[in-house]
């Protein structure tokens, strides 16, 4: 018999890559939906490869997204984000992409979503499926389509092109409902083995474990691999995010925890270090350092929102990132933070404030991107 195929159109957005579809072209089932998506990525892969599909063998190069117009007032378009496991047939949807978000607008506007836009910026408002979120994405449009070409750079991806702002509304409390979920700054979290770490649980466009990298043995200016090829350090992490996913309710027990949520996040002062690309960058040109996890495996640039969640934490007063961060004294409410990550350094924004009651609240974030469309046609699915 020959193959079936499937509508679709496999873009570039910010650091990571996916194949986009209109839910009008899935079925409604969502293990059909599921069974679809593993073909088309090539997933389950022993090998880690993917050779089969058109994932990358990393969690940035194996993910799906599924747009639809929204029935929402506040929004446009409905953004449903799929991560599609490597070497398990498993399909997260409770999770998020903030670069693959990145996409939604332009892709709207090329297949018809929204109206076309009059030339200048163009703004499409879109709800993300798992959270409830809604995002601005603003971007140029010339003759009716997005404008590609441009001279705006980031972190991790060759060449240039036209930038992508997402402003992201209300970030706070996007998956555990709480922008402090267990309701402190920092805590000890107690291990198996009977040491102690500190560590900030922070929820803002996506949960993040943040723990100092002076605290599991690393600097923070370690490559992805160094980090990888210390088992100890990736056993630690992986317990670390585990007992925190309980404490931030995602899990009632650390074994049953998802591979997703919460992301954790290594974080240290600014310091010199070398990127993938073998750019050399000095401490001063970020104020906090990342090294952060994505399924399990240390990611080579960044997973956007969470570097949205991290650039929130910075402005929290007294949690670790802020502690960390190089304008810790007086770290502003509202302003830029330039995070240093494998790939390079990115800026993200950021705007916290304390509500009548001293609670703080995430007002908004903000992410620049470049976005690109690759491929257009069907995809094989079986």
């Amino acid at each position: 018999m020959g193959q079936s195929f499937v509508p679709a159109v496999f873009y570039r957005g910010g650091s990571s890559k996916g194949v986009i579809f209109h839910a009008r072209d899935l079925p409604d089932d969502r293990a059909e939906i599921e069974a679809i998506l593993l073909a088309v990525l090539g997933s389950p892969d022993p090998n880690g490869r993917q050779l089969n599909g058109m994932g990358g063998g990393i969690s940035s190069l194996s993910k799906a997204v599924i747009l639809a117009p929204s029935d929402d007032p506040a929004a446009d378009v409905d953004y449903t984000f799929v991560q599609v496991a490597v070497d398990a047939a498993e399909c997260v949807w409770d999770g998020v992409c903030g670069n693959l978000a990145s996409v939604v607008g332009p892709f709207a506007v090329e297949e018809g979503l929204v109206p076309p836009p009059a030339d200048g910026e163009a703004l499409v408002r879109f709800r993300e499926a798992a959270t409830g979120k809604i995002i601005y994405s603003r971007f140029p449009c010339a003759d009716g389509v997005p404008v590609v070409q441009g001279d705006f750079v980031i972190a991790g991806v060759a060449g240039t092109g036209a930038m992508i702002r997402l402003d992201y509304r209300d970030p706070g409390g996007a998956i555990t409902g709480r922008l402090l979920p267990t309701g402190q700054l920092t805590q000890e979290l107690v291990l198996a083995d009977g040491s102690s770490v500190e560590v900030s649980l922070i929820d803002s466009s996506n949960a993040c474990v943040f723990v100092a990298a002076a605290s599991v043995g690393l600097t923070g200016t370690e490559s992805p691999d160094a980090i990888e090829a210390r088992g100890e350090v990736m056993a630690r992490l992986d317990e670390i995010r585990r007992r925190a996913g309980v404490l931030m309710g995602l899990a009632e027990r650390p074994d049953a925890l998802g591979l997703f949520n919460p992301r954790i996040a290594v974080v240290s002062a600014p310091a010199d270090f070398t990127s993938l690309d073998g750019t050399r960058w000095n401490a001063g040109s970020h104020d906090i350092a990342t090294r952060m996890l994505s399924m399990g495996r240390p990611h080579r640039a960044v997973p956007l929102a969470s570097a949205l969640c991290l650039g929130v934490a910075c402005g929290i007063e007294g949690t670790l990132p802020n502690r960390l961060a190089r304008t810790a004294a007086d770290q502003p409410a509202r302003g830029m933070v330039r995070v240093g990550t494998p790939s390079g350094v990115i800026t993200v924004g950021a705007e916290v404030a304390r509500d009548a009651g001293g609670e703080w609240r995430a007002i908004s974030a903000a992410s620049f991107r470049t976005a690109r469309r690759l491929m257009q046609g069907q995809v094989a699915i079986d």
